[in-house]
């Protein structure tokens, strides 16, 4: 019984992600491992003519404070040409911008990629329909890298 108790525990963990109530990410799952995730959005930004400002190396940060997590990686997006105009329409978008994504690896070794959703921010910053557009790319690229 006791066994049963655990590995219902142990498949709830697993599957939490994906049925998680909707906190503003989109989370879907990626078929490579969470460096080549996040080299396939890093190559498909560029091309995309947009800057990539910072690449966020968490599990190595992790070891070299001598702690050890999951590979996970942060990578931060986007152009000022479509950043600036929510940012003049709504100062606290700042606070989410430049776009991000996050690739990581869960305890069954499956890897994820995150990002926020542009509904979400629009609804969190009180954006105009108009410049949604900005970000809502997002998710093509994201999409791309985990395919």
């Amino acid at each position: 019984m006791i066994k049963l108790v655990y590995s219902c525990l142990i498949l709830l963990g697993l599957v939490m992600p994906v049925f998680a109530e909707d906190n503003g990410l989109t989370t879907m799952p990626s078929r490579h491992s969470v460096q080549e995730t996040i080299d396939r959005l890093e190559s498909i930004v560029k091309a995309r003519g947009l800057r990539v400002f910072a690449r966020i190396d968490f599990a190595a940060d992790a070891e070299q404070a001598g702690l050890a997590m999951p590979p996970t990686q942060l990578l931060i997006f986007g152009n000022p040409k479509a950043g600036t105009p929510l940012m003049l329409a709504s100062p606290s978008v700042a606070i989410d911008l430049p776009l991000k994504a996050l690739a990581w690896e869960d305890a069954a070794g499956k890897v994820w990629i995150s990002y926020n959703k542009p509904e979400y921010l629009k609804e969190r910053h009180g954006l105009p329909d108009n410049l949604v557009q900005n970000i809502a790319g997002a998710k093509a690229l994201v999409e791309k890298a985990a395919e």
